[in-house]
């Protein structure tokens, strides 16, 4: 079994890759799977498996201690792994460091959505968020969204976004971080929040029309990114119904009556598969990025293909 580093992972990919392998990926079966979590808030265990015909099998395993966060110097709360299975024996074939696959997939998968989702002529960017995931999600949104002239950076700590100013600032890309939340979001045109938030942090009345939407952050149901006037009115997405469902951004609007389950468009199937989607200038759009274990796997496999081409 091969064992592939995080450095080896970046050495491979790029955004048009990884966009285009995310892409054939969706155009093809769509997954199995299935996840448990044991543990509580202060410890736990996280495994997400994933069969995808014509692709393989895969399984995530990670460990979740946020403790780690106040050690000195600050460790990873999460450490993670991905493990492939190839397509024919079964047998495993790679484990690949899994916070690197996560920050890819993650990206590319609302860098997806939002190359039909969000307006082409896009030029705000706000991004919700001080972690690695956050800083991926800005690069992706940069390179499919090249009209972006501005980024506004948002976090609860803004000191923690000056690493990320200071990249963005090198790239001679506008940058600038907001102190007040409700302004910057009245003035994107893509609002993207990677956050941990129960409570939401983007209120309805203040997104225009014609804004792109992308929550990433909520992965539990008390997690919520958005209030339900987000999504009153809004055109919505998820990228697996299944996931997605189990996120508090999408459980908790359909329990006020906000919304109902044929109120979700589509998924990123279906965005990969019809060209029958046509945006609407003043078009509100929402999408739910809950991620899954197919992700990872079409990542995963993408950078073994990779290294055996060198």
């Amino acid at each position: 079994m091969q064992i592939i580093s995080a450095q080896q992972i970046r050495s491979v990919l790029d955004w048009p890759g990884v966009l285009d392998a995310l892409h054939r990926g969706h155009t093809g079966a769509r997954p199995s799977g299935g996840s448990y979590f044991i543990g509580d808030s202060r410890f736990g265990l996280f495994s997400r498996g994933v069969i995808l015909p014509g692709t393989g099998a895969g399984v995530k395993i990670a460990s979740i201690h946020p403790a780690n966060g106040a050690a000195v110097p600050p460790l990873p709360s999460e450490q993670a792994a991905f493990l492939v299975l190839d397509e024919c024996t079964k047998g495993l074939v790679a484990m690949l460091d899994g916070p690197e696959i996560t920050r890819w997939k993650t990206a590319a998968d609302s860098a997806l959505a939002a190359r039909t989702l969000s307006s082409e002529h896009a030029e705000v960017l706000l991004v919700l968020g001080a972690g690695p995931v956050a800083r991926s999600l800005t690069d992706a949104y940069l390179h499919i969204r090249p009209s972006i002239r501005e980024v506004l950076l948002w976090n609860r700590t803004p000191s923690k976004l000056e690493d990320a100013r200071s990249a963005l600032d090198a790239r001679n890309v506008g940058v600038r971080i907001a102190d007040d939340l409700d302004a910057a979001v009245a003035r994107a045109d893509i609002i993207v929040a990677a956050t941990s938030a129960s409570r939401p942090l983007i209120r309805g009345e203040c997104v225009r029309p014609g804004t792109h939407v992308d929550l990433v952050g909520g992965y539990r149901p008390d997690m919520q990114e958005a209030d339900c006037e987000v999504f009153r009115g809004a055109r919505i997405f998820v990228d697996e119904r299944q996931n997605a469902a189990q996120s508090g951004d999408v459980q908790i609007p359909m329990q006020a009556g906000v919304i109902r389950e044929r109120d979700i468009e589509g998924d990123l199937f279906d965005l990969c598969r019809e060209s029958a989607f046509h945006r609407s200038v003043g078009d509100r759009t929402v999408y739910k990025n809950a991620g899954g274990a197919h992700l990872d796997l079409i990542v995963s496999q993408y950078v073994i293909e990779q290294l055996k081409s060198r």
